[in-house]
C-alpha cells in the first residue's frame, strides 16, 4: 500500500504521525535511551529518556544547542556505542546488547553514515570511493551505482580524487558511497557543515530525493532551522530530552 501523504500543521502533527507510522515499515525506535559517561566530577547524564521513531523514507531532522546529546543519539541509533537503559530496534532488529561484531556487522548492513568532514578514502578515485562501502557489504550493484552517479552530477569526476573536488562535489561522492550500500537507515551529522548556503541546499535537496525515492530512512543532525525545515519532521533536544 502507498504511503499516505500528510499535513504536518502544528495542531495536527502529533495525531497524523501516528496514522503515519500506523501504515508505514518502522526502521528506527528508540525507547526511554539513557546515556551517561563519566568525567573528574562523576557520571554526567546526557541523554535522560529519549523516545523517538522514524519510518521507512521519512526524514527526520534533529536539532538542538550543542551539549543538548544529538551526536550521542547519533553514535547510539549507528551502533558506535550502548546506552545505559533503554531499547534501540533498527528495521526490527534489537541492537542494544550486541556485542562488538554484532554491532559491527550491523552497521556494515544496515547503516550509512555522512559525516560533516566527508571522510573520502584519498588514494581512491571516486568511482573506487563510491563503490568501496558496497563491496564491503557485498551489495554492489552496478545499475544502482551508475543512477547515483547520474542523479549526482558526478560522472564526469569519475577519474579524479579527493583533493581534486570541490566541497560540494566530495559531499555528493559521500553520499552517492553511502547511497550505494542500500542501508536501511543513514545517519548524517551535520552533513552540509562546510558548505556554502546556495551548495548545501542543492546537497540536501539531492540527498532528501535520492532517500525518498529508495525508501531510505534519513535521520540529520543540523544546527540550521532552514535545513530543518526541508524535512519530513523534526524534534529538538535540550538537556538530553526531547522538548519538540
Amino acid at each position: 500500500m502507498p504511503r499516505r501523504k500528510l499535513a504536518t500543521s502544528a495542531t495536527t502533527r502529533g495525531w497524523l504521525h501516528l496514522i503515519f507510522l500506523s501504515e508505514t515499515a518502522m526502521i528506527l525506535s528508540l525507547s526511554d535511551i539513557t546515556k551517561s559517561y563519566p568525567s573528574a566530577e562523576g557520571q554526567i547524564p546526557v541523554l535522560k529518556g529519549v523516545t523517538l521513531d522514524l519510518a521507512k523514507g521519512e526524514s527526520l531532522a534533529l536539532t538542538g544547542e550543542s551539549g543538548s546529546g544529538k551526536s550521542t543519539l547519533l553514535h547510539l541509533a549507528g551502533g558506535l556505542d550502548k546506552p545505559d537503559s533503554g531499547t534501540i530496534t533498527v528495521n526490527g532488529r534489537d541492537i542494544t546488547n550486541l556485542d562488538d561484531a554484532g554491532r559491527a556487522g550491523f552497521r556494515r548492513r544496515d547503516v550509512g553514515v555522512i559525516f560533516q568532514q566527508f571522510n573520502l578514502i584519498p588514494s581512491l578515485d571516486v568511482k573506487a570511493n563510491i563503490s568501496f562501502h558496497a563491496k564491503l557489504a557485498d551489495r554492489f550493484d552496478q545499475a544502482w551505482e551508475t543512477q547515483l552517479v547520474e542523479e549526482l552530477g558526478i560522472g564526469q569526476l569519475a577519474q579524479r580524487y579527493p583533493e581534486q573536488l570541490s566541497g560540494g562535489q566530495q559531499q555528493r561522492v559521500a553520499i552517492g558511497r553511502t547511497l550505494a550500500a542500500r542501508p536501511s537507515l543513514i545517519l548524517a551529522d551535520e552533513p552540509t557543515g562546510n558548505l556554502d548556503e546556495a551548495t548545501a541546499d542543492i546537497v540536501l535537496n539531492i540527498m532528501l530525493r535520492l532517500t525518498k525515492s529508495a525508501d531510505i530512512a534519513l535521520l540529520l543532525v543540523t544546527h540550521s532551522n532552514r535545513l530543518a525545515d526541508k524535512l519530513d519532521r523534526r524534534i529538538t533536544l535540550s538537556g538530553g530530552r526531547v522538548v519538540t
